[in-house]
């Protein structure tokens, strides 16, 4: 089951932080995936989309990673600051979707999720297929 997480509010270069994430109560804690919607989708195909993205913080990022979570995923090009050449959020947390788009229509409750990767040798990342669908 997967969560979106409605982070529209964020100015470019803010964080996502704990209580971006708790408002949401024991929905949150039901979770397997968490899918953050920046609304940075909508500058896809810009130069903007490359620039200051929100990202998590260390308390939001904590959460995650003692939450059991599956994995989270994003509307922007990563996990970590475009200018962090050392991806330090990487390093924490592996199990990243990024990219994502239209999470705007996927409401404010639990839907089921999945996030199918091509499987390829000698890489550090796959292009994937993500689909929601609801019951």
């Amino acid at each position: 089951k997967a969560l979106v997480i409605d982070c529209r509010g964020i100015k470019a270069g803010g964080a996502i932080t704990l209580s971006h994430i708790e408002r949401y109560g024991e929905k949150a804690g039901k979770a397997d995936f968490l899918l953050f919607n920046l609304g940075w989708d909508r500058l896809w195909g810009t130069e903007a989309y490359f620039g200051d993205y929100p990202c998590l913080d260390d308390a939001a990022l904590g959460l995650i990673i003692g939450g059991g979570y599956k994995g989270i995923g994003f509307d922007v090009i990563g996990l970590d600051p475009i200018s962090d050449v050392n991806l330090t959020r990487h390093r924490r947390l592996f199990s990243s979707c990024e990219n994502l788009c239209n999470l705007d229509k996927c409401g404010n409750g639990l839907f089921n999720f999945a996030c199918l990767p091509l499987k390829l040798r000698d890489c550090d990342g796959s292009p994937a297929r993500a689909v929601a669908w609801f019951e």
